[in-house]
């Protein structure tokens, strides 16, 4: 069984917690505002697959300007 490493907070596992962060917070304003919060679940999940299938995320940059890095730094140089 995977089990990922959670003794340092590296870039990629910060990309999952806000992803996570945005789609419960928009599913929680859909439910209780209006359904047009799923947009934003839309979104993410777009940028989640944009991200998978080319390597940019505008949130990593945003965090990596942060000054968080990556957990291999030698792969982000390629």
């Amino acid at each position: 069984m995977y089990k990922a490493d959670t003794g340092k907070w590296y870039l990629e596992r910060i990309i999952w917690l806000v992803a996570g962060v945005f789609i419960l917070f928009s599913l929680l304003l859909a439910w209780l505002v209006s359904p047009y919060w799923l947009i934003l679940t839309a979104l993410v999940g777009v940028n989640l697959v944009v991200f998978a299938l080319t390597g940019f995320c505008l949130m990593a940059n945003f965090l990596y300007y942060l000054g968080i890095r990556p957990r291999c730094p030698e792969e982000s140089k390629r």
